[in-house]
């Protein structure tokens, strides 16, 4: 009786360790989402609550892209925190973890959202007749849905933020709407998409 009780502490130890290691590396290192909406399409498909049947692609991110100094760079894809307001802290890096966020009943708001890098920090974004201009020069975007619909604007970029905007321009809630983000609301990069299996590629 004593072996076997032995032998369950022993099982128990590999399993506890085993989880301990998951979630560090969900937290720190690599993480699995899914597209929700339709504000990446045509890139990205998303899920979507009125569609039972639509299947929302299933991404892998890199989530230590962007320390050391590295910072996100045009074109890139990124899960972003739009809580620009929102100072993160180590509470939301662990709750951003879908193992820890369900252990601790805890979901986000709807305020972990993926977008495309348009702007750097200096840089001046410029809406102008249906196009984007890039300190003064027009965008040529052959990843966007469709031609947009927008009001002329201008954003000059601080330090330290980065001007992010959805593929589907004209249904999407990006920088438009809550201004550029601090890189630090940047959770991550995202690398690859691992389903529908027909649609496998890094991105």
């Amino acid at each position: 009786m004593r072996s076997r009780t032995i032998s369950y502490l022993k099982w128990g130890n590999i399993l506890v360790l085993a989880l301990v290691f998951a979630i560090s590396i969900n937290i720190f290192l690599v993480q699995p989402y899914i597209v929700s909406g339709s504000s990446m399409e045509p890139t990205l498909a998303g899920e979507d609550f009125l569609e039972t049947d639509k299947v929302g692609d299933r991404i892998l991110v890199f989530k230590s892209a962007y320390i050391l100094g590295n910072v996100p760079e045009y074109g890139e894809m990124v899960i972003i925190d739009s809580r620009v307001d929102h100072t993160r802290t180590i509470k939301d890096q662990l709750l951003d973890s879908p193992i820890l966020s369900f252990f601790s009943n805890s979901r986000n708001k709807g305020n972990i959202w993926i977008k495309r890098v348009i702007g750097e920090a200096g840089d001046t974004i410029e809406f102008k007749d249906g196009s984007i201009y890039r300190n003064g020069d027009i965008l040529m975007e052959d990843y966007i849905k469709e031609e947009m619909l927008v009001e002329n604007e201008k954003f000059v970029i601080p330090k330290e933020h980065v001007f992010v905007m959805g593929d589907n321009r004209n249904n999407s809630s990006d920088s438009r709407e809550i201004g550029p983000v601090p890189i630090e609301n940047v959770v991550g990069k995202v690398i690859l998409r691992f389903y529908p299996f027909e649609r496998i590629g890094i991105l």
